[in-house]
């Protein structure tokens, strides 16, 4: 056993090394999986004062709602409710009204929805 961790050790250590990896998965392509879903990052910066940017990606045309909740439960704003194009979109919120705490991002999209947290510092 130790004679196979050794050679497996000295795999990783050479340079030449080219490793290939085949993403079918259950006979589907894994990027093609993934472009099926929509997609809702990390706002940046985060923590952040007093503006942040939300973004979000879509595989196809949909109506998008947006919208940014207080660590109650209700509403602080709606940055996005509209029809969106396929791709990768971003919008910017300015808290500067609001008040220090834990925030989060909502976004739904035909029926399904992704809920992210963010935090105001002043």
């Amino acid at each position: 056993m130790y004679d196979y961790v050794k050679k497996v050790a000295n795999l990783w250590a050479d340079p030449s090394l080219k490793l290939k990896y085949d993403t079918t998965v259950g006979g589907e392509k894994v990027e093609e999986k993934i472009l099926q879903c929509f997609t809702l990052y990390q706002n940046y910066p985060n923590p952040f004062n007093p503006t942040t940017s939300i973004t979000y990606s879509l595989p196809k045309h949909a109506h998008v709602d947006l919208k940014v909740y207080d660590l109650l439960g209700q509403e602080a704003a709606t940055l996005v409710n509209r029809e969106v194009l396929a791709g990768t979109h971003s919008v910017g919120w300015d808290a500067s009204g609001a008040p220090s705490g834990v925030y989060f991002y909502r976004i739904t999209v035909s029926g399904n929805s992704i809920t992210n947290k963010m935090l105001l510092l002043k």
